[in-house]
Parts: structure tokens; sequence; C-alpha cells
């Protein structure tokens, strides 16, 4: 292990999980926090070139943090194979990023910063991230903007042909660099041409259509995966000696979402299942700017992005039930709520205290639309100062996809937006390096617990998963592999048989249940629990009752649920019945890590812990660490382990964006 853990689990707490030792990051270097990267650059062992000839790294998705690891990995030698479920990297969901990617330029010289990023990064996350991590991803942001530029990325520009800026929530500056509506889609391109360069040159071999189905440890190291030709069916062994995890995150969990129809677990899942710890998965991020479900029939939820609250402002009627055409509403009737709450970041608060802050104008009966769960984002004031064409060439294509899904055209008629489930903070734990508890298991981007906190803001996924991707992971993966290549592994390894074993017993019993629910409606059920019980507020009492249901919800899924089809063939109701097995079983942890964690912060809000005005209020004395959780087996309680957070350059206070 990274650090040295002994599981010592100590009394069964509320009959849910038990505490064991404490866990500590060892790979940071004791000096001061600016010199903290190039300390640990200098440190880590190399790999001279010839040697990483001989060495096999596995990437898992191929997304900005997946694409951009394989790609830099393979150009410095090492053999890469990537793998990925979609028909082609460029399918991944961070195609589906709108509003932009942050870094400290300084481009509009308003005072932004190295330090000024890591300390709004870190008060956005509601002091719950380690100072290190995100100081690092501070430093190394501008890095991604160079090299984007240099891909060919057409960021947007001023007049003069210098990179334009905007800003996010939770921030006071300009440092967001953005591709109209597209950056994900656009910076995504970047990171795959510069992987199929890699493909091209021969250092990386794809793998599409694949899906991870378990991972391979032989001698408490990650040493492989188990995955499945989604379109033959065929379980397929792969080997190597490092196993690098860029699979997203969870969010899917809650059954409607933002996220990608296939985004899941289950990668990071089967890894915890093997030993690698889970940190913090209770942190989800509601994002208060998407399109209001419509209807009992949707199966995803649209995002409209946070970049739409620089110019448009959010309303609702001063008086309840107001079913008025909005245009016919007159200034004193209407309430900027977040303009009067908020007064020093208005409109561009992080997106936890917006979204409360729509929950709570809704559920007081202030809401609009047919459901009542709706807020107005107006951009009539910026049409009368900007101009309809400035709007247009800022947000045009946001607009046309609003007018597209909704039959309601924003130029003439405010949007209607309510919050949805977006990004988890949460994910597997790892250290300084991005290694997790298993040795030789690395997880980067959204996989990891790593950058946020309790929150994260705007514009800054994309910025930790090209900084892990490019210039981390890299950088620190040498360290580890210095000791390869390992000895091989045979296929008829007691461990590799195990694992393929597992993955066919489950495949089987999916096939051959014969029960009388489709997965989709266990998915449904268990989205809905999550939502109402773990979603944007939990009470003990909520989350207790969520945990019971949801062991009863697993326990009939496994008995009664039934896939038609065969494995040997493209079968999208076998893939969802194993990625939904896994969302029952995370589902429980984050229940229970939501329990466990008896105050307010960020995105997870408990009723019981908020101040007089509504607000999340912490318990930096019982609670400053982080929640690594230990899988001890199905049915048996986890074992809490926590890391201290340690904050040395930054003043742990309440926030503020009055």
């Amino acid at each position: 292990m990274t650090s040295t853990v002994e599981t010592l689990p100590g009394e069964l707490i509320n009959g849910l999980y038990r505490e064991g030792s404490p866990i500590a990051d060892t790979k940071a270097p004791k000096v001061p926090l600016r010199d903290r990267w190039e300390e640990r650059k200098f440190n880590a062992r190399l790999v001279n070139p010839a040697n990483r000839r001989k060495m096999h790294v596995i990437v898992v998705g191929t997304g900005l943090a997946g694409s951009s690891a394989a790609a830099t990995l393979g150009e410095a030698g090492y053999n890469v194979s990537a793998f990925f479920y979609q028909d082609s990297p460029r399918r991944a969901h961070s195609i589906a990023a709108q509003g932009g990617i942050n870094a400290a330029k300084n481009y509009k010289n308003d005072n932004d910063s190295v330090f000024r990023l890591f300390y709004d990064t870190v008060k956005g996350g509601d002091y719950r991230a380690r100072e290190s991590n995100v100081y690092r991803l501070a430093e190394v942001s501008a890095n991604i903007i160079d090299q984007a530029v240099a891909q060919g990325v057409p960021f947007a520009r001023e007049y003069g042909g210098l990179l334009d800026n905007r800003s996010f929530g939770g921030v006071q500056v300009s440092r967001t660099f953005y591709a109209r509506g597209q950056t994900g889609q656009q910076l995504l391109i970047g990171a795959y041409q510069a992987l199929e360069r890699q493909v091209a040159a021969g250092t990386v071999q794809t793998f599409r259509r694949h899906e991870m189905l378990e991972l391979i440890v032989v001698d408490g190291r990650a040493r492989g995966i188990v995955v499945r030709d989604m379109v033959t069916g065929q379980v397929e062994t792969h080997l190597a000696d490092v196993v690098v995890l860029a699979t997203g995150g969870y969010g899917n969990v809650f059954y409607l979402s933002t996220n990608a129809m296939g985004s899941n677990v289950t990668a990071t899942w089967r890894a915890h299942r093997k030993g690698a710890f889970f940190g913090n998965p209770c942190y989800t991020q509601i994002h208060p700017t998407c399109i209001p479900v419509s209807g009992d029939y949707q199966s995803k939820l649209t995002l409209m992005s946070e970049s739409l609250r620089n110019d448009g402002r959010i309303w609702v009627p001063k008086k309840k039930g107001d079913d008025r055409d909005p245009r016919q509403i007159p200034e004193d009737e209407r309430d900027y709520y977040l303009e009067r709450r908020y007064p020093a970041f208005g409109n561009l608060v992080p997106r936890d205290i917006a979204s409360r802050a729509a929950k709570q104008v809704c559920d007081e009966g202030y809401g609009v639309g047919p459901s009542g769960r709706g807020v107005y984002l107006d951009f009539a004031e910026a049409i009368g100062r900007m101009g309809r064409a400035a709007v247009a060439a800022k947000y045009g294509n946001l607009f046309d996809m609003y007018q597209r899904i909704t039959g309601e055209d924003p130029y003439q008629v405010p949007m209607r937006i309510y919050p949805a489930v977006h990004y988890t903070m949460g994910g597997l734990w790892v250290d300084y390096d991005l290694q997790s508890s298993i040795p030789g298991l690395f997880v980067t981007g959204e996989a990891n617990f790593s950058d946020h906190g309790a929150n994260r803001l705007g514009a800054s996924a994309l910025m930790q998963g090209l900084s892990d991707g490019y210039f981390v992971l890299p950088n620190t993966i040498n360290d580890y592999l210095a000791d390869a290549p390992f000895e091989k592994v045979p296929a008829d390894h007691p461990a590799v048989v195990d694992a393929v074993e597992s993955v066919r017993a489950r495949i089987n019993h999916f096939l051959t249940n014969n029960g009388t629910r489709s997965v989709d409606s266990f998915h449904k059920e268990l989205g809905q629990i999550m939502w109402e019980y773990c979603g944007m507020e939990r009470t003990e009492e909520g989350l207790k009752h969520a945990i019971g249901r949801i062991r009863e919800l697993r326990e009939e899924f496994w008995r009664d649920v039934k896939v038609l089809g065969t494995n040997e063939e493209l079968n999208q109701a076998l893939e969802r019945a194993g990625r939904v097995a896994d969302f029952l079983e995370l589902g429980e942890l984050m229940c229970v890590d939501a329990l466990h964690r008896r105050e307010s912060c960020g995105g997870h809000f408990r009723a019981e812990s908020q101040t007089e005005d509504g607000e999340a209020l912490r318990h930096d004395d019982q609670f400053a660490y982080v929640a690594a959780w230990e899988w001890t087996g199905l049915g048996e309680p986890p074992v809490l382990h926590k890391e201290d957070l340690v904050y040395e350059n930054v003043e742990m206070k309440q926030r503020s964006y009055k």
C-alpha cells in the first residue's frame, strides 16, 4: 500500500460500519507548498527510455484524463493498451462539457494567480480537499492551455487575437478559457489527436467496445484487467505492469443525471472490492443550470452551461404560483434571489449554493413551469445591453440546444432551469502520486477523489482531467515503474482464473435468472431513493430509511431481474445489469458515508447542520478529514479510515459569498 494501514476495526457504529486505523498521504514532500511538486518530480525515480519499451501500461477510459495519459505515456515510450466501451475515444463523456477550463494565466489583469486559483478551489470545496493536490492542480493549469493551443484547440479569442476568458461560479476573476459551448468537445479532439498519433507510432493499442469488469490483483499489486468484448461477448484477460483507471464519475447512480447514459461506476467499484479505498462517496455535485424534468419517461437530463450565469439573471416571481408569461411580470415583482442573498457574487455563487437556493425557492412555492420545479434564467437585460448578436456569439449554440429541446426561444422567453445531478467529487482514494491503496493501480480525473473536496467549482473538471493525464501521472508513475518490469503473470495464475470465473459467473446469473423485472426498472427505483434521501438535502432519518430500502432492492434485483438475449452478441441489457448491480452496492455506501458525516459541507447538506440563514454549517473539529472506505465483503460493515486534512496555507472558516 502507498501508506501503511492496518485494519483494526473497532466497535460497530450505528450498526453500519467500523472505524479502522488512520490513513495518510506519504508522497507529498514536507517542503513549502509552492515547492512540493518540483521536489516530488526531482525525487521520483526515473525509467530510462530503453527500459520503458519493456514495460506495459493499461489505461481504462479514453476521456480527457485517459486519452491524455495514454498519449503521453505512449510518447514517453511505454507500451500502452487503452480500453474504452464506446466505438471511438471521441464519444467519451468529456465531449459533453460545455462551459470552459480554468487556468491561472491572469490574461484579464484582474489579480488572478496560482495561489488565488488554489484558494478559490479549496474554499469552493468547503475546506475538504488536500492542500498539496489542489496547489499542484493550480500550478500546472497554465500548461494545459499552452498544450491545447499547440494542438489547435480553437479557444475563443478577443478581437486582437488574444485568448478570451470569462468567469464561473465561486470566483471574482476571469480565468475560464472556452470554445463557445463546445469546450469539452474541442479539448477531447485535441487529446484524441495526440492519442491517435501514438496509435500510428505503435506505442498505443486501442480496444474499442471493451468494458472492464474486473481488476486482477497478484501478490498485492494491480497487474491487469478482465474485459468483455461488447460486440462478441468474449471475456478477455489483459495483463500489464501497471493499471490506470480514468473512467469518470458515478452520477448515474441517481438514474437521472447530466451524465451520458453509459457512464457507470463498475471499473472503480470492482477495484474497490479488490482493496482500493473509496474516498468521500457521498460528495455529489448538483448542477444548478439544467433543463427541468419534463416527465416520468425521461432517462437523462440536459445541462445548460454554467457560463450562462455570466450574463443571464436568475429570478422567480415574488408571488407564489404566479403563472403569467414571465415577460409580463414587472421588475418590481421579480425576486433576483441570488443577487439579493449574495451581493458580492450574485449569480456566480458556487454550484452547491446556487442549487440549494433554487430548491429552497421552489419548495416555498415560488417555482415556475408546469411542475413548479424551475426558476428563470433571463437574458433580456444582457440582450438590451450587448445586443442579440453579441449574446449569440457567446452562447448561440447553447441557446439553439435549449430551443430544440424545449421548443421555446430563449432570445424571447427566459430559460427555465432546475438543479440536477452532475459531477461526483468522491472516487477512489489516491495519494499525491495518484496511486490508490492498491500498489500499481493509479486513478486519474473524476475517478479519483483528490482535488475538489466537497464541491467542484465550474470549469475545474477539464482542468483536473488534463492536468492528471498530461502532466501529473507521467511524472509520478515512473517512480513505481522504476522497479518494473515485474515478473510475468501466467494466464493460469489463480488470481487471473478467479477473476475470469467471477466475471463469467456474474454474466451467467444475469442471463439465466429469468426474473420478472427489467434492469431499468431497478435502476429507476434506486435513483428515486437516492435523489429523495441522498440528494440535495440529507437527514439522519432519511438516510437510514434509504439504506434499508437499498438493501431490500438489491436482494430483489439478484432474485428477480430479467435479462433477455445472449452473451455472444451486442446485449445492452446485459451491460446495464452489471452496472446497476454495482450501483446498488455503491448507493448503500454513499448513504452510509452521508450518515456518518454529521455536518454540512459543499454538496453534502445535512438538514440538521445549517446556519440560521440556511447555509451549510461545517464542524471542523470533528470532520476535517477524508473518509476512505475499505470493502470487507458484501453484507459486511465497511471500515472507515480517516485521513486528517491539515491546512497550513489557508484559514479554515465559514464560507461566505455575500
